[in-house]
């Protein structure tokens, strides 16, 4: 059985994206996940992740396998103390969304959703 945990709660920036912070044992930071309007091709980034001002990773946009799909944000951030693969997903009302990451495996094979998740 797979096992998602909940390690940040983000909201919708007044500049337009996500804010919010991560949260797990060995990282506690606020980051910012700007979208990114120059889009080439369905395969560029949805959006930057930035901490302050410094850009550190990208997030792909991609959809749930299980019916009915869900869009979420795909976040790997490469940290060397604490490489993440994390998954944002947004409410129902999309004013916030859940950073979930998959407890069992650093690149997961399926889609997590948010009925899979503790939160």
């Amino acid at each position: 059985m797979r096992r998602y945990i909940v390690i940040g709660r983000l909201k919708h920036s007044f500049q337009r994206g996500w804010e919010g912070k991560i949260n797990t044992l060995t990282l506690r930071r606020q980051i910012r996940l700007v979208p990114n309007d120059d889009r080439g091709s369905s395969h560029a980034p949805a959006s930057r992740i930035t901490l302050g001002w410094q850009h550190i990773e990208k997030a792909w946009e991609s959809e749930t396998c299980k019916q009915p799909s869900r869009t979420y944000l795909h976040l790997p951030i490469e940290d060397p103390h604490c490489p993440l693969d994390a998954f944002l997903f947004p409410d129902a009302d999309a004013d916030c969304a859940s950073l979930i990451m998959d407890c069992g495996r650093k690149a997961p094979s399926g889609h997590p959703t948010r009925e899979d998740s503790d939160g």
